[in-house]
């Protein structure tokens, strides 16, 4: 393990406070020294932030190499809220709607903080990421499927029982010892009988629509047969004039 002198330890801190000054990212500053003093530059990251936190506690040593460490106070951001969240989304989409790149667009939001910009950018498109799962809805070919009589009665009688079961349930949250709200459980009922004789009206329209459904698949499963009793009909009469030729 390389030891780090005091001189390189300097021009490490230098590299970084030029790069703030310029705004320009800190990875670059890691880069730039790494390649002068042979190391790498996840190395001199993690080295640079652990000297800080040795610097704060080791104020001799920082007077010594003439470090000012206000230079380098380590950045704290706070979560964005949900709302800062939607009209930072806003914002973005916004500016990329008038031609600007999202890395522009953050950018510009910023005001040229490259870590505030990289911070930005990072939370759009997590975002984003989640806006296009939510949308993304996978569709399937529809399917005609025939219907038996007990399911038609079973998916009625289901959603029955669930009105009522809802109807008991609001009645139950809702109850006082008072006319008006014995007035409006009553007229709540009310509706909902009104729903139930929907559902029975849907219930006849459904068996109606499922009937006519299977006696166009009983057609259409008859006249593939027919065409098909034809085409062997055909071949077989076909096969017995060659027949009779050849005799």
């Amino acid at each position: 393990m390389k030891i780090w002198k005091d001189e390189e330890v300097k021009s490490l801190f230098g590299e970084v406070e030029k790069c703030k000054k310029e705004k320009k990212s800190l990875k670059q500053a890691f880069v730039s020294h790494a390649g002068k003093f042979h190391r790498k530059p996840n190395s001199v990251r993690n080295y640079y932030y652990h000297e800080v936190d040795n610097l704060l506690q080791d104020k001799e040593r920082c007077r010594r190499l003439e470090i000012d460490l206000k230079n380098h106070e380590k950045s704290h951001f706070e979560n964005f809220d949900k709302i800062q969240e939607e009209e930072l989304f806003e914002k973005i989409e916004n500016l990329v709607k008038k031609g600007h790149s999202v890395r522009s667009a953050c950018r510009e939001i910023s005001g040229g903080d490259l870590s505030l910009m990289t911070r930005i950018q990072n939370k759009f498109q997590n975002m984003k990421r989640k806006v296009v799962k939510k949308d993304n809805i996978i569709p399937f070919q529809n399917k005609q499927k025939v219907l038996t009589e007990n399911d038609i009665n079973s998916l009625f009688l289901g959603l029955v029982k669930l009105i009522k079961k809802t109807a008991l349930e609001e009645a139950k949250q809702n109850f006082m010892p008072s006319n008006e709200l014995l007035k409006k459980a009553f007229a709540d009922l009310s509706k909902k009988d009104m729903q139930i004789d929907e559902l029975k009206a849907n219930l006849q329209r459904l068996k109606i629509e499922n009937k006519m459904l299977r006696r166009e698949l009983e057609g259409d499963k008859t006249s593939a047969l027919e065409r098909h009793l034809s085409h062997s009909r055909a071949i077989s009469e076909s096969g017995k004039k060659e027949e009779s030729k050849r005799v």
